[in-house]
């Protein structure tokens, strides 16, 4: 009931807004939370690209996008997110054919045993945080340019369990535990979010947690946990109201950029009494190392 009670307070003017004219991208948009926010801009007039790595279930997501909607601005980009390549060649091509209001980085996974890319980089990281980062940086350029530019990331109150730990990042030492991995990756996004906050004045830096919806991803990736709440997780509805309201509604400009949001408002990143806050090294490390990996596939050209 979480939602139910936190709404009661939401001013529904909020996001009952016109954004015609504005162009949206939202990563991992053929299900779940993305597709949710997806549709819900649409609704109110945006132009929405659509990033995801199935073609066909895309093509699905994108029908039925403009079926209901009626807004014919839906474009598809079929781009892999866990391959730092293609995130590079497609966002340069996007950069010279399209305008961005909006990034939205919602794709992710959550992979339960220590999976390679072909990039030789562990599978949860090569998605949720060099993805998030490469998509992120190399559109900044592009955001720059833009009125009212904003960047939410989809994370997750699972990081609230996990400190920042620079040393493993990808998950070589010790057992692997999915999860935990998972956590961790949400905990570098919360990070990222705070770093780019303060290197990008002009953009809106935002990062949420969703609450726990029942999507495609949670029910596939989380059995047991699914099993025992599936009577009380959100819809993937009520999981994209935050993401469209830190997306769409003048509101949530009005707050600091940096900030970690659930249902509509800032929350701590870090539980009483827990240790874990790193300190600011750690935090300028993760950078650096994301911006070496980051730079390393930029360079390689595209085979």
């Amino acid at each position: 009931g979480g939602y139910e009670s936190a709404s009661k307070r939401f001013n529904p003017a909020d996001v009952e807004v016109d954004v015609a004219g504005r162009s949206f991208l939202v990563t991992g948009a053929n299900s779940g939370i993305g597709k949710a926010t997806a549709k819900e801009i649409a609704r109110r007039g945006g132009t929405v690209h659509l990033v995801c790595r199935n073609k066909e279930r895309a093509e699905v997501a994108k029908e039925e996008i403009v079926t209901e909607t009626g807004n014919q601005n839906i474009f598809l980009h079929i781009v892999d997110i866990s391959n730092p390549k293609e995130i590079w060649k497609f966002a340069e091509k996007f950069q010279n054919e399209h305008k961005l209001n909006v990034l939205i980085n919602n794709a992710g996974c959550m992979v339960n045993t220590r999976e390679l890319t072909e990039d030789g980089l562990e599978k949860n990281f090569a998605t949720n945080t060099l993805g998030t980062y490469i998509m992120t940086t190399a559109l900044v350029p592009l955001l720059e340019k833009a009125a009212d530019a904003r960047v939410i990331t989809v994370s997750s109150g699972g990081m609230l369990v996990q400190k920042l730990n620079v040393s493993d990042l990808q998950s070589e030492n010790g057992p692997f535990d999915g999860t935990m991995v998972y956590a961790q990756n949400k905990r570098q996004q919360v990070v990222l979010t705070e770093q780019w906050a303060k290197a990008h004045r002009n953009i809106h830096f935002s990062v949420m947690h969703p609450g726990w919806a029942d999507t495609p991803a949670v029910r596939s990736a989380m059995p047991d946990f699914y099993e025992r709440m599936k009577n009380s997780l959100r819809t993937e509805a009520q999981g994209a109201d935050t993401v469209l309201w830190l997306a769409v509604s003048p509101e949530a400009t009005k707050l600091p950029s940096g900030l970690f949001f659930q249902d509509r408002q800032p929350v701590p990143t870090h539980l009483p009494l827990a240790y874990t806050h790193s300190p600011p090294e750690d935090e300028e490390k993760l950078m650096e190392v994301l911006e070496e990996f980051s730079q390393k596939f930029k360079s390689v050209s595209p085979r």
